[in-house]
């Protein structure tokens, strides 16, 4: 495999599941630091060079680069046990992470940024009003994952996957947001699990 480079801003959680990814798989990433805050990622270099979307993370694989944080993790983890070998399993591995990216990430960690970067008070008018809604999105999200991971310890198969780092990354992280894991002991009890496993990085390493 070529030298992994992750582009990131260290503090999101896309950019988290790809380093969580790495670390338990065992795999070398160099890093690359940007601040969305100030714009580094709307640069004409970066642009040109990184992400014509002009948005993180960027996985860099040799001279091939790859965005969208849940098809990079998959990357990462390609030929190790996060991945599994059974093709329904892998194929539900999948559904997962489409959903996270689908109902979780749009809900849990939208609400996080504006909490604890942006700031409630310089919220404009649509983000306000948009608001409580994503609040119940993200709580839906929460419920639904309790009641899958009851009686169950991970999501897919009887073994931690790219779907349990890709839906740990904004969840451990909920109450940033003001979602309040309490009700959700099954959850709970799954984010101890991942925080378990044999070389786990928070999300501040």
């Amino acid at each position: 495999m070529a030298m992994l480079i992750l582009h990131e801003y260290a503090a999101s959680g896309n950019c988290y599941k790809i380093r969580l990814a790495a670390a338990l798989a065992g795999k070398r990433l160099d890093r690359r630091e940007y601040d969305i805050l100030k714009g580094e990622t709307r640069t004409r270099a970066f642009l040109a060079n990184v992400n014509a979307n002009g948005r993180i993370p960027v996985l860099q694989a040799g001279d091939r680069f790859l965005p969208e944080s849940n098809a990079a993790a998959f990357y990462v983890a390609e030929g190790t046990a996060l991945i599994p070998g059974d093709p329904f399993d892998r194929a539900d591995m999948l559904r997962w992470m489409f959903w996270e990216q689908y109902n979780h990430e749009p809900n849990i960690a939208t609400v996080r940024f504006w909490m604890t970067l942006v700031g409630e008070d310089n919220l404009n008018d649509l983000q306000r009003a948009m608001l409580p809604g994503k609040r119940e999105g993200g709580t839906a999200a929460l419920k639904l994952m309790d009641e899958h991971l009851a009686g169950r310890d991970w999501f897919v198969g009887d073994a931690p996957s790219v779907a349990d780092i890709c839906l740990y990354a904004y969840t451990h992280v909920a109450a940033e947001g003001g979602f309040d894991l309490g009700p959700w002991a099954a959850v709970r009890a799954w984010i101890a699990r991942v925080e378990g496993q044999e070389g786990y990085i928070p999300i501040t390493a």
